[in-house]
């Protein structure tokens, strides 16, 4: 029987690839390829601080002050600066929509990194485009916990067994699992369209013209 809810990640789910991102944040600094991975992701000192940041417990400023020192460079703004290339994806966005329309319910799974002064979701109305939305440093739990995905559902009204979850990031997935949930890796619009067409039983291909409305 297909699946009657959408659960969805934001950032490299809704947005553009945000290794792309990086990786344009690098060559604009003029750092080597992989020394955001580099300073960010086997630091052990960085993770445990971005852990904290997404669960509300560190300020941007304290997260881009000792990214800035790791990296070397100016922290001004340094969130913002490395995902400035992010964009909405419309694609996905679109998908999101149609899903909606369909009648299918709607939920977002985000780990926040704080929301200043770099918003990641600025310009996008999640009140409008969900039926729920789970921003980790709102609620003090991150992705993977199970807890933040348990959250969610009771903030839906559904059980895991009526929903469908994207995620661009592998280890997020095992505890939507955990929980009946059917899962998709994002690896790009088109692949995730036609899987989730298959799982919630809905024609998800976005018909012309645009799918949202912009908060600008």
């Amino acid at each position: 029987m297909p699946r009657t809810c959408l659960i969805v990640d934001f950032g490299g789910v809704l947005t553009t690839s945000l290794d792309d991102a990086v990786r344009g944040f690098e060559a604009r600094e003029g750092l080597p390829e992989g020394a955001v991975e580099h300073g960010w992701y086997r630091n052990p000192a960085m993770v445990a601080l971005t852990h904290d940041l997404e669960r509300g417990r560190a300020t941007q400023s304290d997260w881009n002050r000792h990214m800035g020192r790791a990296l070397g460079i100016d922290s001004t703004d340094l969130l913002g600066r490395i995902f400035a290339d992010s964009r909405l994806d419309d694609s996905m966005v679109a998908v999101l929509a149609r899903a909606r329309a369909c009648g299918l319910k709607t939920g977002l799974l985000s780990n926040s990194m704080g929301l200043a002064p770099w918003n990641m979701y600025r310009g996008f109305d999640i009140d409008t485009a969900f039926d729920a939305a789970f921003v980790s440093g709102q609620h003090g739990l991150r992705k993977p916990d199970p807890a933040a995905y348990r959250l969610l559902l009771t903030m839906l009204e559904v059980p895991g067994g009526d929903c469908v979850f994207v995620d661009d990031n592998a280890e997020n997935l095992p505890p939507a699992e955990a929980l009946g949930m059917a899962t998709v890796l994002h690896r790009g619009a088109e692949h995730s369209t036609t899987r989730l067409g298959e799982l919630l039983g809905a024609a998800l291909t976005p018909e012309p013209g645009p799918a949202f409305t912009p908060v600008l």
